[in-house]
């Protein structure tokens, strides 16, 4: 099959069900799909991250510590920017397309072996799993598409399961409390799984403890951030892990809690390793970080700032960052766009749209998109001053970029969908 073939496929078999949902769970599909080729999952060991925000961040750092040691790593995350590639990836290379087109076609070829018609997310990931087993990986970092226990990439037995925090968010599928949703995230533990927990909540941290891994490392307990600066393209830190204390590490991403999710990828890979990460390795892995689409700096002149927080607690970080470790002098633009699934009240709140000079609204560029004039109108509720309603989210970053001075700052956010749209978009735009 190849590359336009794959994707007719995918699509052929996409639905907003995409990861299992949980009033009608169940991993028989994928596990029947993995079965029928020999569980390609079971043959390299295991990272498994879940969480409500972070996952992608910690994912990816825990990716470069472990390529740092030398190690041939295969990582799988969701959703994409711009290209479905981007979910597949090892020593931080995309797969190709000639080979996204061959490891969906032999999930395509499976499915009468298998008796199964996996939906979209599930044929990715076994398509994952087979490619990384082909490219005989070292390890696999997989982070979870929705929740944990019903979530297609559960089939993995992880060495080490991973929780970034826990927060509202799904509420459609688990809830409707925080203890719900992180019993559903702890469903990724395995009797053998070291379970490195970043969530500091009491009660919800007993969820975790209770859930039958074979060790527990909890964050302020046996790891934990003491220093958090604000540094010239990112931060510098210093951590503590149950081993060592790593002093002035430069992490490469904006915003506070970044830290928090490099306290939470470095005891991971400790925990993998059952062992100190030595310092130019610790140093070189987290050197090497990026994560475009998140709080990614497109322009300076005007700054023009890219994040695809998708839920409130993440819309809150983003606003956080912009407003306190940037502090904008000149005028601020808004550009945002969300899904149908998320209040617009609630994450404009949580965005302090308010506080920005001018909201430019657009639809994201998804079936789910809420549309622009739901948001205008909540922007307007709120006691936006100036909002400017766009169909799209190109023409959005286009009467932004227009309006815009050299001292002015836009931030554009909202979903990964605006995300995806707006980077190339901008890319075009700017000089």
């Amino acid at each position: 099959m190849d590359y336009a073939g794959a994707l007719a496929y995918l699509d052929d078999h996409a639905s907003y069900d995409t990861t299992g949902r949980i009033d009608s769970p169940t991993l028989d599909r994928i596990a029947r799909l993995v079965a029928a080729m020999g569980d390609p999952q079971l043959s390299y060991p295991t990272i498994h991250v879940t969480g409500t925000n972070g996952k992608g961040s910690t994912a990816q750092m825990i990716t470069k510590l472990l390529m740092a040691h030398g190690l041939s790593v295969g990582t799988y995350t969701s959703p994409h920017l711009q290209s479905i590639n981007e979910r597949i990836a090892r020593n931080g290379e995309p797969i190709s397309d000639e080979e996204f087109g061959e490891q969906i076609g032999a999930i395509a070829d499976l499915e009468l072996v298998a008796g199964v018609r996996p939906s979209y997310f599930e044929a990715v990931t076994a398509a994952a799993f087979r490619w990384f087993a082909d490219e005989a990986v070292d390890v696999a970092v997989i982070e979870v598409g929705l929740l944990g226990r019903w979530d297609a990439t559960n089939v993995v037995d992880a060495q080490v399961a991973v929780i970034t925090n826990i927060g509202m968010d799904h509420n459609e599928f688990a809830g409707p409390t925080k203890e719900d949703i992180a019993r559903e995230k702890a469903g990724i533990i395995k009797p053998g799984s070291a379970v490195v927990i970043g969530e500091t909540e009491p009660e919800l941290v007993d969820i975790f403890l209770a859930a039958g891994g074979a060790s527990s490392l909890v964050r302020g307990e046996q790891f934990d951030v003491l220093e958090n600066q604000l540094a010239l393209g990112g931060r510098l830190v210093d951590l503590r892990t149950p081993t060592t204390v790593y002093s002035e590490v430069f992490v490469p991403l904006h915003g506070r809690h970044q830290a928090d999710n490099a306290v939470v990828a470095l005891t991971a890979v400790e925990a993998f390793f059952a062992a100190p990460v030595a310092d130019d390795i610790l140093r070189e892995g987290f050197a090497a970080v990026t994560m475009p689409g998140r709080f990614e700096v497109m322009g300076r002149q005007p700054l023009i700032i890219v994040d695809g927080a998708h839920n409130p607690a993440g819309a809150d970080m983003v606003s956080d960052v912009f407003f306190e470790d940037f502090d904008p002098a000149g005028m601020r633009y808004l550009v945002v766009g969300c899904l149908r699934s998320r209040d617009p009240s609630e994450m404009l709140a949580a965005l302090r749209a308010d506080e920005f000079d001018v909201v430019l609204t657009c639809t994201a560029p998804s079936p789910r998109g809420l549309p622009a004039r739901e948001l205008t109108i909540a922007a307007e509720a709120l006691g936006c001053d100036e909002v400017i309603e766009c169909s799209t989210v190109e023409q959005a970053c286009a009467r932004a970029v227009k309006l815009a001075g050299a001292d002015d700052a836009v931030l554009v956010t909202g979903s990964l969908y605006v995300v995806g749209a707006a980077r190339p978009a901008l890319k075009v735009l700017l000089p």
